[in-house]
Order: C-alpha cells, then structure tokens, then sequence
C-alpha cells in the first residue's frame, strides 16, 4: 500500500510540475499564476503548495538533484582521490553526457528553461539559495573526509561552486547563441580543465 501511495505521489509531483513549466514556458513565469498552474494540473492550488511550498520551486526543483551533489562525489571518491580532482573528472563526464547541469545541452526545451531561470529576477534568487545549499554541503563533505578546517572548507566550496556556474553559463550562452553542444563540447573540456587547474594551483595545499 505504503509503494502505490510513493507511486501516486510521484505521479501528481510530476503532473503539477510539468503543467507548471509548459504554462511558464508558453506565457512568461511572472504572467502564471499558482492557481492557473493547480486548474492546468487538474488538483486544488492546496495541492500544489503541498508539493511546492513556493511558487519558485515549481522550476528550482528540477535542479535539486543537483543541490549536493558535489558533497556526494566529495564524499564517495576512492581512497587516495583528492576531493578536487574527483570533482574535475565529476564535470568533464557531465560534459561528455551533455548534463543539462553544464549548460552543455542544446535541447530547445532545456535552452528555454534555462533562458527562463537566467531571465526571471525571483528564480535567480532561488537559484542563489541553492548554490549556497551546495557550498555548505561540500564544505562539510570537505571538513568531515579531508579534515580541512572549517573557513578553509568554506572557501574552497564557494570557489567550486562559483565555477561550476561559470562554466555552466558560459557554455549555456555559447549554445543559446545558436552553436550546437557538440561544436562547444572542445572548448568547454578545455575551459574546465583550465577553471579546475586554477583552482588546483590555490587549493593544493588543502584539497
């Protein structure tokens, strides 16, 4: 009984989002309202606040897979990995997998959300609240597997975090500018390996 309930509400989670972004998508998100997203879904707009307790998150939770994600490469890597190489090779495969997450994915629907995410003033401060979710869990991946002191641990997981972004718009933008991801795919390797190299070169001594 406790699955078909999990089953049930997997279905109306994704109902309510997706009906949310094809409204967002084809009419503006600032243009839809939460109650035009519960009619479209077919519930009760209670309904999608249990689901989403904010309008923001109807968009945001697509990424929140990713939220710790880089505290869980941190935390799995195999002994003798540093954390930060484990996090470098973690990218370059998103990139060879064209994760929508490296803005190195030219499907038109991923491209419009992103623009959408980019474009909206109350999705962009959501999205700053997520990555600041992502730098404090690496840091306490970082202070809880590499024994790196906790300012230490925090500035590195801001530096990590801020350039993961960096690549990811970059990319994005190169993309949305009408270049197809495999066209961008070289350079992108060659921006990351850069990026992470830097960070390498200020970071050595402590991750």
């Amino acid at each position: 009984m406790t699955g078909l309930r999990e089953r049930k509400r997997a279905r109306t989670h994704a109902a309510i989002s997706d009906a949310a972004i094809e409204l967002f998508l084809e009419r503006g998100y600032d243009q839809v309202s939460v109650a035009q997203v519960a009619e479209a879904a077919e519930v009760s707009k209670r309904t999608v606040f249990a689901y989403f307790p904010a309008k923001e998150d109807l968009v945001v939770h697509r990424f929140a897979d990713h939220e710790e994600e880089p505290a869980r490469i941190v935390r799995a890597r195999p002994s003798g990995v540093r954390p930060l190489a484990a996090l470098r090779e973690h990218f370059l495969a998103a990139l060879r997998d064209r994760d929508p997450v490296t803005g190195l994915n030219d499907n038109p629907h991923i491209l419009a959300l992103t623009r959408m995410v980019r474009e909206t003033p109350a999705l962009r401060t959501r999205v700053i609240r997520f990555q600041e979710g992502t730098v404090r869990a690496l840091a306490e991946a970082l202070r809880d597997t590499a024994e790196v002191p906790a300012l230490t641990a925090r500035l590195a997981a801001t530096h990590v975090v801020s350039t993961h972004w960096l690549l990811s718009m970059d990319n994005f933008e190169a993309v949305a500018g009408g270049r197809s991801a495999d066209e961008r795919y070289p350079e992108a390797v060659k921006a990351a390996e850069h990026a992470f190299g830097v960070l390498a070169d200020g970071l050595s001594e402590y991750v």
